[in-house]
């Protein structure tokens, strides 16, 4: 096969168990040090304690392994390039070093400022009565022009838009706008912890002075820095593209093209400086040809998230589809890695097999009904994501006994 399937898990305290993606029949987890503060170092000892968690089965079911870091976040002061980025660089390459130490080889990462993935719906009812996540641009400006009142806000809007979020912001009860506000500001998958508006304004407040270029060279100033330790170490690091793969609240985004994620590669010419390729938030662009990029950065692609996205008549709207479905054509897509992974094979390559996870599954079956602490995180239920995999496992094999 051409991938380690693996899935997304969030520690302890995710409800779906790590007998539950065991099950799924996944071999690897994709997981991360969530309690640590963003820029502290991860210690040998916290990364063991995870790892021993993982493993705590395995002599008597099916082996599970921690495959990926997901993610080793980058800490804000790095984005934006301030003086106290030289200590959290630092303590990034030890974090580093201390993953390669206990044989963990693969860390996605992402440098989207202040916000992580951003949606307007984290219930968005399919025909199938299945719940999926969408993003709808009009919604976005509700929030940024009525409730946030980000100044200078209605650059970003035409005046169409602008129009119609005032009218929609005048019908809203007050529980709708706390659900808008709270699903924007949600900030980090595997949190329902929404940051707080009195603060988030001063969050925005903090990259005024920072544009596209200046991003970009913060961007590449960090990844100059650590890459060539990671390549030292064995340890393959990889970028998350933007999601959704354009800028919000005045904030830049810089790694949503082919052309972002080539100009990134060349600022640092090493394999170590690689990318995770999400389908689903590279594929929410339609200049984006997702298998020709395959094509292109192969060899640099650590990691891949296969979901998709279905835009909606207006394009600036889309939702989660099915794994199958959607605007990414899934089967050329799978079709270009498993070439790609016939091409490392022939050349030996340790990496032959790339980790994937099925990304964003829908809510369904009894999962729609889980409560409490049984409630997954938006996006990352169990059974929505065992039927993505399945898909996808198919799909991957159908494709590969075709070549041979």
């Amino acid at each position: 096969m051409t991938f380690i399937q693996t899935m997304r898990w969030f520690g302890p305290n995710d409800p779906v168990s790590l007998m539950d993606i065991r099950q799924a029949g996944c071999a690897g987890i994709v997981t991360a040090l969530h309690q640590i503060p963003v820029g502290e170092v991860w210690s040998v000892e916290a990364i063991q304690q995870r790892i021993q968690l993982i493993e705590a089965d395995n002599d008597r079911y099916t082996p599970l392994t921690w495959e990926v870091v997901e993610s080793l976040p980058v800490h804000e002061d790095i984005k934006k390039g301030l003086p106290s980025r030289a200590q959290y660089i630092e303590n990034y390459k030890v974090s580093l070093r201390n993953l390669a130490a206990c044989g963990i080889k693969t860390v996605c990462y992402n440098f989207m400022p202040v916000l992580d993935w951003s949606r307007t719906n984290l219930h968005y009812e399919m025909p199938d009565g299945s719940l999926a996540l969408r993003f709808v641009w009009e919604d976005f400006a509700v929030f940024d022009l009525c409730i946030l009142q980000r100044a200078n806000a209605e650059a970003d809007y035409t005046l169409e838009v602008q129009e119609a979020a005032k009218r929609k912001f005048a019908t809203m009860t007050d529980e709708e706008v706390a659900t808008l506000q709270n699903t924007v500001l949600l900030g980090l998958p595997g949190s329902n912890e929404a940051f707080e508006l009195a603060t988030f304004q001063g969050l925005l407040n903090n990259y005024k002075h920072i544009g596209d270029q200046e991003l970009r060279e913060n961007l590449y100033y960090f990844i100059q820095q650590v890459a060539p330790v990671a390549e030292e170490i064995g340890v393959n690091l990889c970028i998350h593209p933007d999601d959704p793969p354009k800028p919000l609240l005045g904030l830049p985004r810089v790694v949503s093209t082919e052309s972002d994620l080539a100009q990134l590669m060349a600022a640092c010419n090493v394999r170590a400086n690689g990318i995770t390729f999400c389908t689903g938030s590279l594929g929410v662009r339609a200049d984006n040809d997702l298998p020709k990029m395959v094509e292109r950065f192969g060899d640099r692609i650590h990691f891949v998230h296969l979901r998709t996205t279905k835009r909606e008549p207006n394009p600036l709207n889309f939702h989660e589809a099915a794994h199958l479905a959607g605007d990414v054509d899934m089967y050329e897509v799978v079709k270009a890695f498993v070439l790609e992974g016939k091409r490392r094979k022939n050349q030996e390559q340790k990496d032959a097999m790339i980790p994937m996870r099925p990304d964003h599954g829908h809510q369904m079956l009894d999962d729609l009904h889980k409560t409490g602490k049984e409630k997954s995180y938006p996006g990352y239920s169990a059974i929505g994501r065992l039927k993505g995999l399945a898909e996808l496992r198919g799909l991957e094999m159908a494709i590969e006994r075709g070549m041979s």
